[in-house]
């Protein structure tokens, strides 16, 4: 159900989000939405913006999780990552993804500058 699926796409969310507080990151933003946009968490890791793209596959299928990430989604991050960073201080960003084939902390993947804005 859609229902369903909302509420495991917000567990995704929570463990990448203990699982990078963890490793330093702090957050500073859960589901950032623009027009066009939506960013699942913003982080701060020392002067480092990371816009963080948390994606949960049910299954292995099509290349698991990190293939869900396709072009047309990386250019909607993006696009809200430049309404966020407008009229703020110039620094250093990355978008990073976190991949979760199931809800199961341990097996969350983290791949730190996933994709490069153009």
């Amino acid at each position: 159900t859609m229902q369903a699926k909302h509420s495991d796409g917000q567990s995704a969310e929570r463990l990448a989000e203990a699982f990078l507080t963890q490793r330093g990151l702090k957050v500073l933003e859960r589901n950032w939405r623009v027009r066009g946009g939506e960013i699942d968490l913003i982080c701060e890791e020392k002067e480092t913006l990371v816009f963080v793209e948390v994606r949960l596959r049910g299954n292995a299928a099509f290349g698991g999780a990190a293939a869900s990430i396709t072009p047309a989604k990386q250019r909607r991050i993006i696009l809200a990552a430049r309404h966020y960073l407008a009229g703020k201080r110039e620094r250093p960003c990355r978008f990073d993804a976190v991949l979760l084939d199931t809800l199961d902390a341990s097996r969350i993947e983290w791949i730190p500058d996933a994709f490069l804005a153009e």
